[in-house]
């Protein structure tokens, strides 16, 4: 998909190159992480990542607790007792496996979430400096998508977009 805008940028660009088609280009991550309310988005998704790994932790230091103790025991266990143990091992083993994969569940949701209003400011940002300095179109430098840019036919606009960003 990258590749094919790629292509489709190229053509325009080679049609209206008489035309003196003027674009910016910049660098998504680096701006986005620039901002203040990137940090702050951030460090709330840091703090609540660190409450769920805190849970894990507990839960698995209880899992383990009961692991040690239900071995140390078992020996001497009737039968029916054993089979009553693991079964409350293996339950309390999948609630955890299952506590995990929702604690991932909502933590890429809650990053949704804080990052969703940030993002949407960059993207306000961009259109209002697209505007302003009569860019056909701004490009994203990130993840190999734009190699080489030409800096006779568009202009980094990291720094303009910053400036609108504040």
């Amino acid at each position: 998909m990258k590749k094919l805008f790629l292509l489709i940028v190229l053509g325009v660009l080679s049609l209206t190159a008489n035309a003196q088609t003027r674009f910016g280009y910049f660098s998504f991550d680096n701006v986005l992480k620039s901002m203040p309310d990137y940090v702050m988005a951030q460090r709330s998704i840091d703090n609540l990542r660190q409450k769920y790994d805190a849970e894990m932790k507990r839960a698995e230091d209880e899992f383990n607790s009961k692991y040690e103790e239900f071995l140390d025991v078992q020996k001497d266990l009737v039968p029916a007792i054993l089979r009553k143990r693991q079964a409350e091992l293996q339950e309390m083993m999948q609630k955890n496996i299952n506590f995990k994969n929702e604690s991932q569940r909502l933590l890429k949701q809650a990053e949704t979430d804080a990052f969703a209003p940030v993002k949407n400011k960059l993207y306000n940002a961009l259109t209002k400096v697209g505007q302003a300095q009569g860019y056909a179109f701004i490009l994203n430098t990130d993840g190999d998508a734009c190699p080489y840019v030409n800096p006779e036919m568009g202009e980094d606009a990291t720094e303009l977009i910053k400036e609108a960003l504040n």
